[in-house]
């Protein structure tokens, strides 16, 4: 399973921006798919997460602020981010749960995109 982020870049404070992750590969079906950030010097954190069934999960940092949805059909997700704060500066990275075949369930990460927000 491949994971390909894009999207990310400079916003002025107050800004958006939209990341979206297209998975491919050999996938049955896509359990969870979301986003996680690491800002220097800090430990990866949950952003957003959405699962097959359309539930969704924000970290507490970002409610309000920031939307997640799903293309099932294309395999894709999008994080629509409003509102950034410089704190929200990290590389953001896609993650998905997904069967690749049959009862055979794995957990992959793409390769990260660097959003920057500063004025």
């Amino acid at each position: 399973v491949q994971l390909q982020a894009s999207g990310g870049g400079l916003v002025q404070p107050g800004g958006s921006l939209r990341l979206s992750c297209v998975a491919s590969g050999s996938i049955v079906s896509i359990n969870s798919i979301g986003w996680y950030r690491q800002a220097p010097g800090k430990q990866r954190e949950l952003v957003a997460v959405i699962t097959s069934g359309g539930s969704t999960n924000y970290a507490d940092s970002v409610k309000g602020r920031f939307t997640i949805s799903r293309d099932n059909a294309k395999n894709t997700v999008y994080l629509q981010m409003n509102s950034l704060k410089p704190e929200d500066t990290a590389v953001y990275y896609c993650n998905c749960n997904a069967y690749v075949r049959v009862g055979v369930r794995g957990t992959y990460w793409g390769q990260g995109t660097l959003v920057t927000v500063s004025s």
